[in-house]
């Protein structure tokens, strides 16, 4: 009875292992997206994360929501530099989210600062 168990348990944790790392390092999709960086705070009661929005219209009506990882530091402070100015985001959307690392499935892996179409300087 306890090798039918100590099976069926290493069974259960190698199917979350393989899981986790096909959702961490598997991606869906990657790409760009570009606009006003409205909000980036680090957020979470247990768990802190580095949650975000950009507004992708002049109207606010398009908002895309991202996660960054802690371990992005680089991209963590050019965010908080670039706050209220118009930027583009490179991405890397994945297939499920990973409630620990972010509250959306599209994490940041880069960002610069453009110039906005809607207002020139």
């Amino acid at each position: 009875m306890q090798k039918v168990l100590a099976i069926i348990i290493i069974t259960i944790l190698a199917l979350f292992a393989g899981w986790y790392a096909f959702v961490y390092y598997a991606s869906y999709s990657e790409g760009t997206r570009s606009g006003e960086l409205i909000k980036f705070s680090n957020k979470g009661v247990v768990v802190k994360t580095w949650e975000g929005e950009i507004s992708q219209g002049i109207s606010g009506a398009q908002i895309f929501s991202f996660s960054v990882e802690d371990k992005e530091k680089e991209v963590i402070k050019k965010l908080e530099k670039f706050q209220g100015r118009y930027v583009k985001l490179k991405y890397k959307e994945r297939f499920a989210k990973i409630s620990w690392l972010g509250d959306t499935k599209y994490f940041i892996i880069d960002v610069v600062e453009e110039e906005s179409p809607h207002f020139k300087r």
